[in-house]
């Protein structure tokens, strides 16, 4: 997994190791490292043109120093500070040392430019003078942030004003929060993180999972399994106007490694003129997909699977509607609740902008509320559990699976882990990782439908166990 941590711990953790290293050490390794990756991008340092934006705190002077580096190298650094007066002092005399110079103006071009405007305690969008600054930056410059763009919170990944878009950030001892989720993780462009030997607790504040992390929780079967033991997931998905949702829902479930699917609904013709391999009708089941497409007025049969409180449910889209959450709480199983923005507005009784906003804090609301496990979709997707710890932060995915049909695919899919054994953590995040996956394969660059998505889940799958 790779995991980040809120301000807080990265604090703490850099105050332990200061107390045990000589003065200015824990900067020169992170401007070391921040020099690094720079002189990477720019691949010929001497000559190059690089322009430090330069905060007053400890972010400034990490921009100065490695700015020192890099004018050590050759490079023509120049360093604009939002108040001249309190620049990092050592930082400043290291890049005059090294031949940098000073100015009051943001140059004209630039082949690099460093943000070290606002470090990971700044909060709220940038004041004036940082953002007359960050509106200078020079067309075609890279844009490297230090540590995280300025701007953007470094605990939640809001973005509540102005703020730095870069092309790469430089993160110092663990990744934060907000540069994984949205909106503030669409402001991090490439994030690079360098190790400055901090020492962090084993619990982190958010973790995204990796190919080996989701390749050890897929389920695989045995010699003595038949379809039975590897789990039955029951479907209660499409009506008469949305047939398409049942067809899709069944799609996912049938690639999420349960042995068998059972359909039950308005809609089995059509699930069965694709999908022949499908059971039609009640019947004993190890998880139930309940939601998609089924239209107004069929309440009862959420109510229906929600009530078996030993058998864990995902509920979905339509079912969602109206969920009673003292009936989720009191449930002895897994409950999976998978809201778009829209759909978690509603369940939180909050506008869908404070959802999309602060896309940490409603996922963990949603979660907390309803004593369930719930997975937010969106540009970054959030599974959070219901008794709190990390949130699972999916690193997959491409703006082309905002298509019809494709969170119909998700919950099949979901689904059908959930009846093969994984709890409800791991299948939402295991789910949406191979989602992503095959969103992206199935689309490559140009438009996909959501069937194409089901049929790519295959492919996702080997290549996370290959």
């Amino acid at each position: 997994m790779r995991t980040a941590y809120s301000v807080e711990t990265v604090r703490a953790a850099e105050r332990e190791l200061m107390a045990r290293l000589p003065e200015g050490a824990l900067m020169a390794r992170a401007a070391a490292g921040l020099a690094a990756v720079s002189a990477g991008l720019l691949g010929r340092v001497y000559g190059s043109r690089v322009v430090l934006l330069v905060g007053p705190g400890d972010n400034g002077g990490d921009a100065l120093y490695a700015g020192a580096r890099l004018a050590r190298r050759g490079a023509g650094v120049t360093a604009v500070a939002m108040d001249q007066r309190r620049m990092h002092p050592g930082g400043l005399a290291a890049l005059r040392a090294a031949g940098g110079r000073v100015a009051s103006s943001v140059p004209e071009r630039a082949d690099l430019v460093l943000d070290g405007l606002l470090g990971i305690g700044g909060r709220g969008g940038l004041r004036p003078a940082a953002a007359a600054l960050m509106a200078a930056i020079p067309a075609g410059a890279v844009v490297v942030a230090v540590d995280l763009p300025s701007g953007v919170d470094a605990d939640t990944g809001e973005v509540t004003g102005p703020a730095v878009s870069a092309d790469v950030t430089v993160t110092f001892g663990a990744h934060k929060p907000g540069l994984l989720v949205d909106p503030g993780a669409s402001r991090a462009g490439v994030v690079r993180l360098v190790d400055i030997g901090l020492e962090l607790p084993p619990a982190p504040e958010a973790e995204a999972p990796q190919h080996a992390d989701v390749a050890a929780l897929l389920p695989a079967p045995t010699a003595s399994s038949d379809k039975y033991r590897r789990g039955v997931v029951g479907v209660v998905a499409g009506s008469e106007q949305y047939p398409g949702a049942a067809v899709l829902a069944v799609a996912g479930a049938l690639r999420g490694g349960a042995g068998a699917v059972r359909y039950v609904g308005p809609a089995a013709d059509a699930v069965l003129a694709r999908y022949p391999e499908v059971l039609v009708g009640p019947g004993r089941v190890q998880a139930w997909v309940v939601g998609p497409g089924l239209g107004a007025g069929r309440e009862a049969e959420v109510e229906r699977a929600l009530a078996e409180r030993d058998v864990p449910v995902l509920v979905d889209a339509d079912g969602l509607r109206g969920l009673d959450g003292a009936v989720v709480r009191a449930r002895t199983a897994a409950t999976l609740l998978t809201p778009h923005a829209g759909e978690a507005a509603a369940l939180l009784g909050v506008t869908r902008a404070s959802v999309e906003s602060a896309r940490l804090a409603a996922v963990r609301d949603l979660a907390g509320r309803y004593g369930a496990t719930a997975l937010l979709k969106g540009s970054t997707t959030l599974v959070a559990g219901p008794g709190g710890g990390a949130v699972r932060v999916n690193p997959t995915g491409t703006s082309w699976l905002a298509t019809a049909g494709s969170g119909d695919v998700l919950s099949g899919l979901a689904g059908s882990l959930l009846a093969a054994g994984l709890d409800g953590l791991d299948a939402g995040s295991v789910a949406a990782y191979l989602h992503g996956l095959a969103g992206r394969q199935s689309a490559a660059g140009a438009p996909t439908l959501a069937h194409e998505v089901a049929a790519a889940l295959p492919t996702a799958w080997r290549n996370v166990t290959s």
